[in-house]
């Protein structure tokens, strides 16, 4: 069993070739064109373009600071952290994480369908729907009321009532998602036009996108939380106007879900605490 107050590990860290930004591209371009056509020299520089464009660096961290797993058909709930002020979280990427955590949807959206894992070992769970939870524990997730930290979730858990209805529902954790995808740079320009002898789009546009996502693990039984797991993805997409527009579109907010909930799915199901236990046994065997 492994000890509980594990801290941060950076536990899946990809590094793509960093990508060329735009000034050293329209180098290129101004030198093409001292010796080429311009729509020779726009190619040439989309060209170049399309080998850098699509550039990503992934990030997954993990702390756990309970250790716990979820049993079979237990139930868990997938909300958005409470937001004031500023962005929350995006709805489609709480969609896309209910989809891709392996559970079965309790209440599923128009059209959400989850994609149930097959992996070996893999514990059945549910998930439930986030209003339906809501709902059923009206006011107290409301955003103004939801306990922003275990100590406000002990205190909740007090009040009359409460841990009756849970059970009624058995919803025994929550998971908060807090973060966003936001465009962080970005620069070029494309000039499109028509005429008599036809027409087309000339130039490079850029912007770099970042997703920052943290997932908090709540138990609802023992007011405890169990942990955390974080994803940062940076990524560059480019449209390339080459006659017709080229999009290079890099998937940064999908990598960021497909990330965070493959170590959430294994922090749930407690993967790593198998591996940690078995690295102890192993331990004691060879100390015999």
């Amino acid at each position: 069993m492994m000890p509980d107050g594990v801290g941060a590990v950076p536990l899946d860290v990809y590094s793509g070739p960093a990508p060329l930004l735009p000034p050293a591209m329209n180098t290129h371009c101004k030198h093409e064109a001292d010796r080429v056509p311009a729509r020779r020299a726009a190619l040439a520089c989309a060209g170049v373009l399309a080998l850098t464009a699509g550039c990503m660096t992934a990030k997954v961290d993990e702390t756990r600071q309970v250790a716990a797993a979820i049993e079979a058909n237990e139930s868990i709930v997938v909300l958005k952290k409470p937001q004031l002020e500023g962005v929350g979280t995006e709805e489609k990427f709480v969609d896309c994480v209910q989809e891709n955590l392996g559970g079965v949807l309790v209440h599923p959206e128009e059209g959400q369908v989850a994609k149930t894992s097959k992996a070996k070992g893999m514990v059945p769970f549910k998930i439930y729907g986030e209003q339906q939870f809501a709902d059923a524990l009206f006011p107290w997730f409301e955003p103004s009321t939801a306990p922003a930290n275990a100590a406000g979730l002990r205190a909740l858990l007090e009040r009359p009532g409460v841990v009756e209805r849970l059970n009624e529902i058995g919803v025994r954790y929550v998971v908060w998602l807090d973060g966003s995808t936001q465009k962080t740079d970005g620069g070029g320009s494309i000039a499109c036009a028509i005429g008599p002898g036809g027409g087309g789009c000339f130039g490079v546009g850029w912007w770099e996108k970042q997703s920052g996502y943290v997932a908090t693990v709540w138990d609802l039984r023992t007011a405890a939380e169990l942990g955390s797991v974080s994803t940062d993805v940076t990524g560059t997409s480019v449209l390339i106007g080459a006659v017709a527009p080229i999009p290079i579109i890099t998937p940064v907010q999908r990598t960021a879900c497909n990330r965070l909930t493959d170590q959430l799915r294994s922090f749930l199901v407690g993967e790593d605490l198998a591996v940690g236990g078995a690295a102890v046994a192993a331990g004691s065997g060879g100390s015999r």
